[in-house]
């Protein structure tokens, strides 16, 4: 069977490295630039096609693919003169690999299908490194049908991939995830500078709290900067960190429960991206906090 093609906007570090997946097992592929050209580039001179707009890459299409940072992004290449919605074939399906907040994912597939285009989101777990050999965590939401339309494709860039439930279920999902995760990441950035203050070894810290049921992954991203100077194992910025957050904080609203916990990491994630470190990666918190914490004068 033939391959579909692909239509994929939004080629940074995640974006770029599932294109290179997908054009090394042989997809069709179309791209547009988004911010930076020089993966769109990377990807022409493999052998894809660039379209000027999103509009124009969708009527070439089959499933268009989206990962890109915020749904102010999403939304800016669904709707518009020279948005998908004004391109996209009858039959052909949008997937969002980004984090996005639930309440535009649904708006955006409703208006889709009013012009018989399916929409599903499938944010996405684990680094660039996994996207480039096809073992990523997909959490995908959508109808059973799209799903089972998308999977053969999923399967090529995901070791595990769920559905997770009916469209916008995978971006609930993902920002419960990243909530969790971003708690860990900051307290385990203040645990070692606070370690620091006290006089305690950061090693001896690591190797008591590592050896109970505190371990986990993102202990070891963090303790991966803290301990090896490697501050890019976690290739997630602290910029992208407060915005997940904070999607996280506005979802919880919307259900009319705002939460007590994610008050702690959005208040640091928030003072970091202010200070200028929105471009560091979040196992850096740990220098931000070193930084705070230095006594006046």
């Amino acid at each position: 069977m033939s391959k579909p093609k692909i239509g994929f906007i939004g080629l940074g570090l995640m974006g770029s490295a599932m294109v290179s997946r997908l054009q090394s097992l042989g997809y069709p592929m179309n791209v547009m630039a988004n911010r930076s050209r020089t993966n769109v580039e990377a990807a022409v001179n493999r052998g894809a096609v660039e379209y000027p707009n999103a509009r124009e890459l969708a009527a070439a299409s089959d499933i268009i693919m989206l990962c890109v940072d915020t749904s102010d992004s999403v939304e800016a290449c669904i709707y518009g003169d020279a948005g998908i919605l004004a391109g996209a074939k009858s039959g052909a399906l949008v997937i969002d690999f980004g984090t996005s907040l639930p309440g535009s994912t649904k708006k955006i597939g409703a208006d889709l299908a009013e012009h018989k285009v399916s929409y599903m989101d499938a944010p996405l777990g684990r680094t660039p490194a996994f996207a480039l050999e096809g073992r990523l965590n997909i959490m995908a939401a959508g109808s059973a049908d799209d799903f089972a339309r998308a999977k053969p494709v999923l399967d090529d860039l995901g070791e595990n991939v769920f559905h997770v439930g009916p469209l916008g279920a995978g971006h609930t999902l993902k920002l419960i995830n990243n909530f969790f995760a971003l708690t860990t990441a900051t307290a385990m950035s203040e645990a070692f500078v606070m370690a620091d203050i006290a006089g305690l070894p950061r090693q001896k810290l690591y190797e008591a709290m590592s050896a109970g049921p505190l371990h986990s992954g993102m202990m070891d991203f963090i303790k991966a900067n803290a301990l090896d100077g490697i501050p890019d194992k976690l290739a997630f910025t602290i910029s992208n960190a407060r915005k997940d957050i904070g999607y996280y904080s506005k979802m919880a609203n919307d259900l009319g429960v705002p939460s007590k916990i994610a008050l702690g990491p959005e208040n640091a994630l928030d003072k970091a991206n202010e200070s200028g470190w929105g471009g560091r990666m979040v196992a850096e918190m740990v220098d931000f906090f070193e930084e705070q914490f230095k006594p006046a004068g």
